[in-house]
């Protein structure tokens, strides 16, 4: 039985304690952990009686000395390294929500504090687990597309303008960014999952429709791979409808998630036929008609993390993935804040390396004007793809 504690309360944590409770064979939650007493109402709404209930990490690993397995951190961004660091030298196997940190001098002292405890560090992209992205990644390493020529990734979201009341919310201290880190962060990652890091990053930041926040709430981003291969993002969160997609064009098809198939075939002059290949996007639908997965986002990732722990094996997700993420995140912010392009990788000595540097160069857009305690309702979590 492995036993888990959550470290933060807030929203998002719903998600994962709704995924342990799945598993009440594998798995039992032992201790909540948050700076206000929303962990009691937590305890009292999942009827968590064995949970005992701390106000502070380092409270909870000193009275919980040996008795916790896993460490699941929920928290705002500002505070996940030194929470993870913590719980990792003291014995505890570490899952961190996204965004894995505010920099990658954190990411680094995170990853050397796993390796000199010899536990576990996971860092959240649930949206790997789910059958639509699986079956795009089979379809692109598959090379029936051919060689990718271009990604298009729309990562649009909606938040109105008291979205950034919240009191950790909307500035570059406590949220370490605006919707390029917080709400693109998953299609990041999956862009990085399906074809590596770029070597040139090219961006504009800007905050269009939010007065109260110093972040940006929209950045276009265009991606240099070699071979020519170009990658497009762009991070909202001002586009009504959420209809988000990664679209990629190969040099035989594209394809989507939605999941959508095109294969053109050229006229003598090199213009597209009516016609097109009928028999490639045949096989292309076909080949990715798979067994849908049987838990899927947070559930199946935390299952995975479940069985990484009881086999000894590595997880799906590894620290290592959320500081690529992280890293072609900061040369976005990078690029955006210069105005110029950004050769990857970042090096310790670059600004874009410390949240000291990330501090002194980002741009405010405007200052933040509310800090609510909390708020009420639930979260969504983007449109059904």
């Amino acid at each position: 039985m492995i036993t888990v504690a959550l470290v933060g309360t807030g929203n998002i944590s719903r998600f994962h304690i709704e995924a342990y409770c799945a598993f009440p064979e594998r798995c039992k939650i032992v201790a909540l952990c948050d700076i206000s007493e929303k962990c009691m109402e937590v305890k009292e709404r999942y009827n968590l009686t064995e949970a005992e209930v701390f106000y502070s990490h380092t409270a909870m690993l000193s009275a919980m000395n040996g008795r916790i397995d896993l460490v699941d951190i929920c928290t705002p961004p500002f505070c996940h390294a030194h929470i993870a660091i913590d719980c990792l030298n003291a014995g505890c196997n570490v899952v961190v929500e996204k965004p894995m940190a505010a920099s990658l001098e954190e990411c680094d002292a995170m990853l050397d504090a796993e390796k000199q405890s010899g536990k576990m560090l996971a860092c959240i992209a649930q949206n790997r687990f789910r059958d639509q992205f699986a079956a795009l990644k089979k379809a692109v390493d598959s090379g029936l597309i051919g060689r990718v020529l271009h990604v298009q990734v729309d990562s649009l979201w909606w938040r109105g303008l008291s979205y950034y009341d919240l009191w950790w919310r909307g500035t570059w201290k406590s949220e370490g960014g605006g919707c390029t880190l917080n709400h693109a962060v998953h299609h990041i990652d999956m862009l990085i999952w399906m074809l590596g890091m770029p070597e040139k990053v090219t961006a504009v930041l800007a905050n269009t429709a939010h007065n109260n926040a110093e972040v940006e709430d929209i950045s276009v981003a265009i991606l240099q791979y070699p071979q020519g291969t170009l990658a497009q993002i762009t991070s909202s969160v001002v586009h009504h409808g959420e209809e988000q997609q990664i679209i990629f064009q190969g040099e035989k098809a594209r394809v989507s998630v939605p999941w959508k198939v095109h294969a053109s075939v050229a006229a003598p002059n090199g213009f597209p036929k009516q016609e097109h290949d009928e028999s490639l996007e045949r096989k292309l639908n076909e080949f990715v008609n798979v067994a849908p997965m049987p838990y899927t986002v947070h559930k199946g990732e935390l299952e995975n993390i479940l069985t990484a722990l009881e086999q000894k094996i590595p997880p799906f997700i590894t620290g290592a993935d959320g500081r690529n993420t992280l890293e072609l995140i900061s040369a976005i912010y990078k690029s955006g804040a210069s105005s110029a392009t950004v050769k990857l990788p970042l090096g310790k000595d670059d600004p874009f390396y410390t949240v000291k540097g990330i501090m002194a160069a980002v741009p405010h857009f405007y200052e933040k004007s509310a800090s609510l305690a909390d708020f009420s309702g639930e979260i969504t979590t983007g449109r059904n793809l």
